[in-house]
């Protein structure tokens, strides 16, 4: 089973290509922090930008570098469904533990081309998938029906990360699905009312920097001890919210770059902080005593 904390995992570029050292110390620092499973090259991972090359290169590379450590969930999503197929069969081939296939972004398909979309790339590639539904970017949702119907009909459709602040959503796929079916938070603010829900953990953005903090949130969730999990939960709450300051992932990655994980390096159209949230982003980082190297 897919849970427990995740982490969305950044992709560090230095002089404009992929930082294959960089990666290699996010691997075993998180390793070393046991985050139960890397998401490379999802939303955190700027797939958006990355080449179709790069992509599947990133992919391989951190299954091989994890040996087997840690699970690797790939990012494989795409809006046309032959180049989500692409990117999920070389994710299997390469050795990927599972796949977050997100729902087809700015072609608006109905309910129906959704699920024929997903039911299609479930068919071709026989790979655990993750279903990811993120409506503020997509311009649209899957529906909990359709959740349920591609429950139903596809085995290896295992779960889905839902980053949506709509509570009754996550009853209703509760309700519809029961607890064989794994349901994630794709918002570190939300993760603890999703599992008071039923949710078996988050993939999260803050576990790039503090990955003990979050995995002891939901650890203690899991065991069903939401009051040490709702401690952590305040805790960690104004830093989950000031990492979304600006559109994610450029804060997280801003704050690996003052941690000295990475470089400061973005593609176009994503680009630097203003200086004034870099300056709230960084106060904030040392406010939670963070190791701050660069400012």
């Amino acid at each position: 089973m897919f849970q427990g904390s995740m982490v969305a995992l950044i992709t560090p570029f230095k002089d404009g290509e992929v930082d294959y050292a960089s990666i290699d110390q996010l691997v075993e620092f998180h390793i070393n922090n046991r985050t139960d499973a890397l998401v490379v090259c999802g939303t955190t991972g700027e797939s958006a930008t990355l080449t179709f090359e790069e992509h599947e290169k990133v992919v391989e590379y951190v299954v091989k570098r994890a040996k087997g450590r840690i699970k690797v969930i790939a990012g494989t999503g795409a809006n046309a469904t032959h180049e989500a197929i692409e990117l999920t069969a070389y994710a299997k081939r390469v050795g990927a533990d599972a796949c977050l296939s997100v729902v087809p972004y700015y072609n608006k398909p109905t309910q129906e081309g959704i699920y024929r979309h997903f039911k299609t790339i479930a068919d071709e590639v026989d790979i655990p998938i993750i279903l990811y539904n993120i409506p503020s970017r997509t311009g649209v949702e899957i529906a909990p029906e359709t959740v349920y119907r591609l429950a139903k009909d596809c085995p290896n459709i295992v779960g889905t990360k839902e980053s949506t602040p709509n509570m009754d959503r996550i009853s209703e796929l509760m309700r519809l699905l029961g607890d064989n079916f794994v349901v994630l938070s794709g918002d570190d603010s939300l993760t603890l009312p999703m599992m008071a829900l039923g949710a078996k953990g988050v993939i999260s953005v803050a576990n790039n920097i503090v990955p003990v903090e979050v995995k002891n949130m939901v650890d203690y969730a899991l065991k069903g001890d939401f009051k040490k999990a709702l401690e952590l939960h305040l805790y960690l709450f104004e830093l989950f919210k000031i990492l979304f300051i600006e559109t994610n992932p450029i804060p997280i990655k801003t704050a690996c770059w003052a941690l000295g994980m990475c470089e400061k390096e973005f593609r176009l159209p994503l680009c630097e902080m203003k200086p004034e949230n870099e300056k709230k982003l960084i106060e904030t980082l040392k406010k939670y005593g963070l190791p701050v190297v660069r400012e």
